[in-house]
């Protein structure tokens, strides 16, 4: 399928001719280092369409877009394309051009799907079948579906796609999906949150809008409803860790699940003073989650090694219904998590997708009519600087002195 406007944007031009200048010629015929933006960006072209997004004020603060991969955010940078690449990518599955079976890990910094995973009103198993992994199959409207772009410009791109979806209880949902990424820029960036300045540090951001149109009979409890869910995944290090600070004003203690995959070590997971702090190394497969009584509507990782400060701002309701994802039947299917984050590591046979780690985001669910919907939005940040710059960040939007990442896990 082709998108005029799309191919127009290719290599970050706006709503001009689509005529590129010797600048960017000479721009594109330049090997980019592996890690770096320009590298990913001349990667993604040679196999997928890629749209690129511009912050209207800094034309080094960048986004790539695939909408063969649902308008998926695959990287972003904030100093252009000679500047780090945030986002994971796939680079071996994507080259190979072969769909693996129950799920293409594409990688991406923002992807969207579709929630519950588990239970019974779970989309990724059909009617009937044992929640086991020889079971679990991504839906392709979330894995291997191209999604339409029907608005865009040179910082901004919307997708539409029209689609039906069964639950394990064999309920069917006929459903639009539609969803906006667009460039922040300076001043969003700061009003969003609270800062009075970004003169000292690089910065990029994003907002994406996702909502679900129910186009048919009404969703019932009873028989399930659809979730949007929201996944980044990000290049970790060493020095790499995970921050969700929480809240204990509408519990009386912590909503935290940290068992998914067994007991995580002392030494990888420490909950301490109203945050969790989760080493984001790739290197130890863990993953934790928290209630939405619990959460705060904000996240982020600090990656010390290369002085980068992600921060995802998402939309909560503490009182409201979230999709439970764990593989077995659910007593209170709507008891789910509001925020997960993810590290990854081998699985029992030694293999492994990554090494990357997650921030991933929830919304809560509604007993739709035809016609009504659901929307989630979230903001992602990344800030790079010295760490004065980003720790005065940090504790403005996280409540969280970065001096305690070098130092918690020891």
């Amino acid at each position: 399928m082709h998108y005029p406007l799309v191919l127009m944007m290719l290599a970050g031009i706006g709503c001009g001719t689509g005529t590129k200048s010797n600048h960017e010629k000479l721009e594109e015929q330049q090997t980019q280092a592996a890690g770096t933006f320009g590298y990913d960006l001349q990667f993604l072209k040679k196999y997928k369409e890629t749209i690129v997004l511009t912050a209207a004020d800094n034309p080094d603060a960048r986004a790539l877009i695939n909408p063969a991969f649902q308008g998926r955010v695959m990287t972003t940078t904030a100093n252009g394309n000679a500047g780090n690449s945030y986002g994971w990518i796939n680079y071996k599955l994507i080259e190979s051009g072969q769909y693996q079976p129950h799920m293409n890990g594409f990688g991406g910094e923002e992807r969207f799907w579709l929630s519950p995973e588990g239970g019974q009103f779970s989309v990724y198993f059909k009617k009937g079948q044992t929640f086991d992994f020889e079971n679990w199959q991504t839906p392709a409207l979330i894995d291997t579906v191209s999604y339409k772009v029907v608005e865009s410009d040179a910082s901004s791109v919307k997708f539409q796609i029209n689609a039906m979806i069964e639950n394990h209880t064999g309920t069917m949902f006929v459903i639009e999906i539609n969803r906006k990424v667009a460039m922040l820029d300076k001043e969003a960036i700061m009003s969003t949150l609270g800062l009075h300045s970004l003169d000292d540090c690089k910065a990029v951001a994003y907002r994406s809008i996702n909502s679900i149109v129910n186009k048919a009979a009404e969703w019932k409890p009873e028989t399930g409803m659809l979730g949007i869910w929201l996944l980044g995944m990000f290049r970790p290090s060493d020095k790499t860790v995970i921050i969700a600070p929480f809240s204990t004003q509408h519990s009386e203690k912590p909503l935290i699940t940290d068992d998914y995959f067994g007991k995580i070590p002392a030494d990888r997971l420490v909950v301490k003073d109203s945050t969790l702090f989760l080493k984001a190394d790739g290197k130890f497969r863990s993953k934790i989650g928290i209630a939405p009584r619990s959460a705060r509507n904000v996240a982020g990782s600090y990656d010390a090694e290369k002085g980068i400060l992600t921060i995802i701002k998402y939309d909560l309701e503490p009182e409201g219904k979230y999709m439970k994802s764990t593989w077995e039947i659910h007593k209170d299917p709507y008891n789910g998590d509001a925020l997960n984050a993810y590290n990854d590591g081998k699985l029992a046979d030694g293999t492994q997708m990554g090494p990357f780690y997650e921030l991933e985001s929830n919304s809560s669910v509604k007993a739709l009519k035809e016609g009504e919907s659901i929307t989630h939005s979230q903001n992602t940040y990344h800030f790079e600087g010295d760490r004065a710059t980003l720790n005065a960040i940090s504790k403005k939007v996280l409540g969280v002195d970065l001096d305690q990442t070098a130092v918690i896990f020891k």
